[in-house]
């Protein structure tokens, strides 16, 4: 019924379920039955929340955000800016998929590989999230650079790239290969590709 209240638990429980799906079988996994039979619902009540299967998609990946955001960019916050920062950032992702905060390790690098060559909203906001996560990287790096923490002719968005591409490294091949030594393998390079853009006091 149009108008009718919502109830906003029962939907965050219907989209977390969702975005743990997603990060094993994709977007395109995710089905109004399938949510609705591991949750026990009706099928005509869940789709009353969504509309279509682009919305239940689309609002997925607000709630892996908002999840991504908790894990990983706010437990940074705490930490003051410069280079402390950009190591919390890094260990934090790489706690996040080695914990599988969502059972297929990283959310977005599960459905970016899903949606990175389709065009559309989802694919837009798949994007998004992605420049977002580097743009703050790269603002991190670049504090710690204009703290004198880190060499004048650092390049933040090139560092960032860096930096991504060892997280992500480790995300798949722990995944792929089962193995547990891929996130110690992506700290120690971590550590030693920061190190080399250390001032050194």
């Amino acid at each position: 019924m149009p108008g009718r209240p919502r109830d906003e638990r029962a939907r965050d429980t219907i989209l977390r379920r969702a975005a743990d799906i997603a990060s094993q079988d994709g977007l395109e996994g995710l089905s109004i039955g399938r949510l609705a039979t591991d949750l026990g619902m009706s099928k005509s009540g869940l789709f009353g929340y969504f509309g279509s299967k682009e919305e239940l998609q689309l609002a997925t990946i607000r709630t892996a955000t908002g999840v991504y955001v908790n894990e990983v960019v706010q437990p940074a916050l705490t930490v003051p800016p410069g280079l402390g920062r950009v190591r919390r950032l890094c260990e934090n992702w790489l706690s996040y998929s080695q914990r599988r905060v969502f059972p297929g390790g990283c959310f977005f690098f599960a459905v970016t590989a899903e949606f990175d060559a389709r065009p559309g909203r989802v694919r837009d906001a798949i994007a998004a999230a992605g420049l977002d996560w580097a743009a703050f990287v790269a603002r991190a790096i670049d504090d710690a650079r204009q703290l004198g923490e880190l060499a004048d002719d650092t390049d933040g968005d090139q560092l960032a790239f860096e930096l991504i591409a060892f997280l992500e490294a480790a995300n798949v091949t722990s995944l792929l290969h089962d193995d547990a030594n891929a996130y110690e393998r992506a700290r120690t390079a971590i550590r030693k590709h920061l190190d080399t853009a250390v001032i050194s006091p």
